[in-house]
């Protein structure tokens, strides 16, 4: 049985503890800073190869020295974004697999370098965007013999919004705030480029509603890059309720908030409340030529919240949590195939979506807009993402 370490009992560690516990496969350690919280995880699942303990994984010290007293085959950090350096060191110090949700540019490349001759994986950008999204726009760009345009946009949002943001916090605050200030990768004209956040604008229609998308960092992962000499543009943006970027720009650039992030945090938790009832859209939307004729084919649909274990999940946890186990359920299953550096295009769509966690996809909650795994070009026809052209 595979021994994982979780770090972190939030939001996200919590469904990903139970996910990999059910499945009677791994004997799975969740640790927080917070030792109650980490009980809590372990009592609401109650299965015998779950277990908690109390760890400040923040501090690289303590972090090795646990690990050196309780070897782990896997780690996945579920901690903030700036954790993740020190955790991907570790985890190479003890030869050990590494998983993460980072959406941070930087963070992925300091990763990227320590995994460089490792025997063991290193993926970080897992989850759903930066993760699942570029799964599975890398399955339409293989249907492609020239790749023209390659758009990604997801979005997490409230079923119900009724705040002048159009919006609820179903995310980390330190992510959310990190993507809507950094700079974004994007490629233009063939050439990787950087663009602003909260630039882009653009108005969207996924099953007759209309949603506003625009430029947030990290979404793209290492799609540009695997992709830089063969498309012609690429970018990621997230989606919104129409509104919702007005206003985030006056609390970013205008009151200059972007630049005092603690303070911005702390007025978006005590004013945006959380929810449950969300809903998770991804759109991808790949254009180019296939046998000489000029096409475009879409991936498209909607996650609702999901009853997992007898407990509501939002469809932000369900979608993280699916898209991050999937892939370390992939590389375990697969022992050797995977090592070093590992992208998210590197997984196939239909491993995904067939996987005993990235099925949560496919589910939906029921209320997928599209079929299964099918995509519709322009011309009529259809085929399955990620299968033979």
């Amino acid at each position: 049985m595979q021994k994982v370490l979780i770090l972190g009992a939030g939001k996200i560690g919590a469904l990903v503890s139970g996910f990999l516990a059910e499945c009677r496969d791994y004997e799975v350690h969740v640790a927080d800073v917070n030792g109650n919280a980490a009980n809590s995880v372990v009592a609401a699942h109650g299965l015998p190869n779950l277990h908690a303990c109390e760890l400040d994984a923040s501090n690289p010290a303590l972090l090795e020295a646990h690990l050196r007293e309780h070897p782990a085959d896997t780690i996945i950090s579920s901690l903030p974004f700036y954790c993740n350096v020190k955790v991907a060191e570790i985890a190479r110090k003890v030869n050990a697999h590494y998983f993460d949700l980072t959406e941070d540019v930087a963070v992925t490349r300091s990763v990227r370098k320590t995994a460089e001759g490792s025997t063991r994986a290193f993926v970080p950008q897992c989850g759903l965007a930066p993760g699942f999204i570029s799964i599975a726009a890398n399955a339409l760009i293989q249907h492609f013999d020239e790749i023209r345009s390659v758009k990604l946009r997801v979005g997490a949002l409230p079923q119900h919004p009724n705040n002048a943001l159009k919006y609820s916090l179903t995310w980390s605050t330190d992510g959310l705030i990190n993507e809507y200030g950094n700079p974004c990768e994007a490629l233009v004209d063939g050439r990787a480029v950087e663009v602003a956040p909260l630039e882009g604008l653009e108005e969207i229609e996924i099953d007759g509603m209309i949603y506003e998308a625009f430029n947030t960092s990290g979404g793209l992962g290492s799609l540009a890059e695997t992709y830089g000499e063969k498309a012609q543009t690429m970018d990621y943006k997230t989606i919104r309720y129409p509104g919702h970027c007005a206003q985030m720009r006056l609390l970013m650039n205008d009151l200059k908030l972007n630049f005092d992030r603690a303070t911005l945090k702390r007025v978006l938790e005590n004013a945006v409340p959380q929810t449950l009832q969300d809903v998770v859209i991804v759109y991808v939307a790949v254009a180019g030529r296939q046998h000489g004729e000029l096409r475009e084919e879409n991936y498209v649909s909607k996650i609702y919240p999901q009853v997992i274990a007898g407990r509501l999940w939002s469809a932000i946890q369900v979608t993280t949590a699916a898209g991050i186990c999937a892939v370390v359920d992939l590389v375990m299953q697969n022992p050797g195939r995977y090592h070093g550096f590992v992208r998210q295009e590197d997984f196939s769509l239909v491993d995904v979506l067939n996987n005993r966690f990235g099925k949560h996809y496919s589910d939906g909650g029921g209320k997928e807009i599209s079929s299964r795994m099918i995509v519709a070009g322009t011309t009529g026809q259809q085929r399955v993402a990620g299968g033979a052209r």
